[in-house]
């Protein structure tokens, strides 16, 4: 009986109500119904459900998904088993290391930033040219650029409502310069700054494929290349130059350090280096 109640459509919208409730964002919701959907897939076949089929899905996913990111279809599945009132089915999430240091190849560096700018300062990339800017300089999520109005960059500040919280996120003077120059010459006097031709917002698609078409001019690699290593960038940045973690966590909008710590691990490169000026050798 409880196994054909999970797979209900009315259920899943029910469910999808319950996420609005709790004021999710959007991408949020989404990815908690295609994480259930998924489920239900490995289900179909199996006719029933019970503790020991849940592990078998949890062994099924990290053998085709990293671990954080079966952890976090995990996390979506296990929401999911509580709000239908089936807390004994929730599995744990795989255990995970905090790494000292990350791969020279997952991160973007500043030098390779810098030449995305430069392939990217003409007139028919201006917009991602600004959009890259944007996100590097005040550490935004992508999804927050829709705060980045005309009226923003004359108070030289936005709030961004993320997640049932606000918080205040000043923009630096040359980029307001920047911005309003822009709006100027393509005539936008009120409202978002980086719309599409039909006047809506960019969305993740748009700037993740704007990006794309700067790499091979670039020579950076295609991997690296996506909006979220920009916000990277400018966490590991600031922390360099800071060492306020603390201070960190509420720009980037965290509630929980862990989080930011994630954003502050330096390549394997700069670890060694750091080792190295301990000086405890002769």
């Amino acid at each position: 009986m409880k196994y054909h109640l999970l797979l209900r459509e009315d259920n899943l919208k029910k469910y999808e109500n319950h996420l609005r409730q709790e004021e999710k964002s959007k991408a949020t919701i989404e990815k908690y119904l295609r994480d259930v959907r998924h489920l239900i897939g490995f289900l179909s076949d199996k006719g029933t459900i019970n503790k020991d089929i849940m592990i078998t899905y949890k062994n099924h996913l990290i053998k085709s998904y990293a671990v954080s990111s079966a952890n976090t279809m995990l996390t979506s599945i296990n929401n999911y088993l509580g709000f239908m009132k089936m807390p004994d089915l929730k599995v744990k999430l795989f255990k995970i290391q905090r790494k000292v240091f990350c791969g020279e190849d997952q991160e973007l560096t500043k030098s390779e930033y810098m030449r995305l700018l430069k392939t990217s300062d003409k007139d028919e990339t201006r917009r991602i040219h600004l959009i890259m800017q944007t996100i590097c300089s005040t550490g935004i999520r992508i999804g927050e650029l829709q705060y980045f109005t005309i009226e923003a960059i004359k108070k030289r500040k936005i709030e961004v409502y993320n997640k049932g919280k606000c918080r205040i996120i000043f923009i630096p003077r040359k980029l307001c310069e920047k911005l309003s120059e822009y709006a100027a010459v393509r005539g936008i006097k009120e409202g978002c700054i980086f719309i599409t031709r039909n006047n809506r917002p960019v969305n993740r698609s748009n700037i993740w494929a704007e990006m794309k078409k700067l790499c091979m001019e670039a020579d950076v690699d295609v991997g690296k290349v996506y909006p979220h290593n920009l916000r990277h960038l400018f966490a590991r940045t600031y922390y360099q130059t800071e060492k306020d973690i603390i201070k960190l966590a509420d720009i980037m909008g965290h509630s929980s350090i862990d989080t930011t710590r994630v954003y502050t691990v330096s390549t394997g490169k700069e670890h060694e280096k750091q080792i190295s000026c301990l000086k405890l050798l002769i």
